[in-house]
C-alpha cells in the first residue's frame, strides 16, 4: 500500500468502518429482539449506540468529504457529498415503497421534512454563526439564485400542483410522465451547466483578489502581472469581505484566476480521489442503514410518549443530512458562505430533482398512489421559508439577522409538527 492510500486508510477509519457496519450486522441479526413493544430500557439503549455509531461515521463522512472538496474545489467537491447522500436517501424511500405496506406520503413527508431542516434550520444555523463570527458575508449570487430558482419551481410541481389539477393530492397517471420529463430535464441541465460552463458561479468570492473601490484587473496573455492567490474558497478565517467592484462578470462578484480542469485534477490525483470516494460511499451507507432501523425504534418510543409521529420523519431526516450538515457548519465558521450555499441549497435541488420522478416511477410501475401534495399549513411555511431564502440571498451580502430569521420559520414548522 503506497503513501497516499496509507493517509487515506487510516486506523480512525477503519474503526469507523468496523463499528458502522458491526452494528449493521448485530441489527440483522439481533433486530427481533427490539420489535414492538420492546423493554423501555433495551429500547432507550439500542436507540443511543445507533446515534453514537452514526454520529462517528458522520464525522468520518465530513473528513473524507472536506479532503475531497480541498482536492476537486468547488462546486464538485460540494457535489460529491451533496450526490453520494442524496442517492442513497432517494434509494430509502424507494425501498420503503416498494416495501410492504402502504406509504403513500412517504416521498412527500420525507422531502417536506428535508426542505424545511435545509432551508431553515441548517442555512439559519450556517448563516447566524458565520455572521456572528465574520459580520457581513459576500456570496455568488449568481450561483445561489439558480439554486433558489429550480428550488421554487420543484417545489411548487411536488407539493402545490398536483393539489390544483390532480385526485386527492396525486397527479392524474397521465400527468405523472410529462412532470417526471420536466423534472429531470431541468436537474440534468442544471448539473451540467454547474459542472460545466457555469462552474464558476458556484465557487466563493475572494475579496482579497480586488482591494476595496477600485476596478477589476483584468489579466491578459501577455504583460500582465499575475495575481497570486490561494485555492479557491480558502479564504482565512476572519478575513473582512471587501465590497465587491463595480463591472464584474457575475453579479458584482469577482472571482479567482481559472480553475484548473476538473480532467486535470481527477488525472493527477486519481488514486487518492478513488480512495477517498470509495471510503465516503462505504462510510455513508451504515448511516443511512441504520437510520432505516432506528425508524421503527423512535416510531415505538414516540408512541409511547404520545408524541406526533412526523417527529420521526423529521429526526430521520436530521441523521441522515448530519454529514453535510456539520460540513456546512464547518464552511460556514470559516466564511465560506458559498460553500454553505452549495452544499445546503445544492442537496435540496438534488432531493427534489431526484425523488419526486423515482417515486413517480415507481407508482406508475406498481400501481400505487403516490401522494404529494401539502396541506395547508406546510406550504405557507415551505412559501415563507422560500421567500426569506430569497429575499436573504438576493442581497450581495448575507448577516446574522437573516440567520435568525430563517431559524423562526424553523421553529414555527416545529409549532405547527405538534399542532
Amino acid at each position: 500500500m503506497n503513501a497516499v492510500l496509507r493517509s487515506i486508510i487510516t486506523p480512525a477509519a477503519v474503526i469507523r468502518l468496523v463499528l458502522g457496519w458491526g452494528a449493521v450486522v448485530a441489527l440483522s441479526l439481533f433486530g427481533s429482539l427490539l420489535e414492538a413493544p420492546a423493554p423501555a430500557p433495551l429500547l432507550i439503549t439500542a436507540l443511543v449506540v445507533i446515534i453514537g455509531v452514526i454520529l462517528l461515521c458522520a464525522f468520518g463522512v465530513v473528513h473524507e468529504a472536506e479532503h475531497l472538496a480541498h482536492r476537486l474545489g468547488d462546486p464538485y467537491g460540494s457535489l460529491v457529498l451533496t450526490l453520494s447522500i442524496v442517492l442513497i436517501e432517494v434509494i430509502l424511500i424507494a425501498a420503503v415503497l416498494l416495501g410492504p405496506g402502504d406509504h403513500a406520503t412517504i416521498a412527500r413527508d420525507s422531502v417536506m421534512a428535508v426542505s424545511m431542516i435545509i432551508l431553515g434550520a441548517v442555512v439559519g444555523i450556517c448563516v447566524l454563526v458565520g455572521g456572528l463570527r465574520h459580520g457581513d458575508m459576500e456570496h455568488n449570487r449568481t450561483g445561489t439564485s439558480a439554486y433558489l430558482s429550480l428550488i421554487v419551481v420543484l417545489s411548487a410541481l411536488a407539493f402545490a400542483l398536483p393539489a390544483v389539477i390532480g385526485e386527492d393530492g396525486s397527479y392524474l397517471p397521465w400527468q405523472e410522465i410529462p412532470i417526471i420529463v420536466l423534472t429531470i430535464a431541468i436537474y440534468v441541465f442544471f448539473l451540467v451547466r454547474q459542472m460545466g460552463a457555469q462552474a464558476d458561479d458556484f465557487r466563493e468570492v475572494d475579496p482579497r483578489l480586488v482591494p476595496a473601490g477600485t476596478a477589476q484587473v483584468e489579466t491578459t496573455q501577455a504583460g500582465t502581472a499575475q495575481l497570486e492567490t490561494a485555492e479557491v474558497g480558502s479564504v482565512p478565517t476572519g478575513t473582512a469581505q471587501a465590497p465587491a467592484p463595480a463591472g464584474t462578470g457575475h453579479a458584482g462578484t469577482a472571482h479567482a484566476p481559472a480553475h484548473p480542469g476538473i480532467l486535470e485534477i481527477i488525472a493527477t490525483h486519481r488514486v487518492e480521489i478513488v480512495a477517498r470516494l470509495t471510503l465516503l460511499v462505504i462510510t455513508v451507507l451504515p448511516i443511512v442503514l441504520l437510520s432505516h432501523d432506528m425508524a421503527a425504534l423512535l416510531d415505538d418510543g414516540l408512541s409511547r410518549l404520545g408524541a406526533p409521529t412526523a417527529l420521526s420523519g423529521i429526526v430521520i431526516a436530521m441523521i441522515v443530512f448530519l454529514p453535510e450538515t456539520i460540513t456546512a457548519i464547518r464552511a460556514a465558521w470559516q466564511g465560506e458562505v458559498q460553500r454553505v450555499s452549495n452544499l445546503c441549497h445544492g442537496a435540496l435541488v438534488s432531493t427534489v430533482g431526484l425523488t419526486i420522478p423515482v417515486v413517480l416511477v415507481i407508482g406508475l410501475l406498481t400501481g400505487q398512489q403516490i401522494v404529494l401534495a401539502e396541506g395547508p399549513a406546510n406550504l405557507l411555511l415551505l412559501g415563507v421559508v422560500i421567500l426569506l431564502s430569497v429575499a436573504t440571498f438576493a442581497a450581495r451580502k448575507v448577516t446574522a439577522v437573516h440567520g435568525a430569521a430563517l431559524l423562526i420559520v424553523f421553529a414555527a414548522y416545529g409549532i405547527s409538527v405538534f399542532s
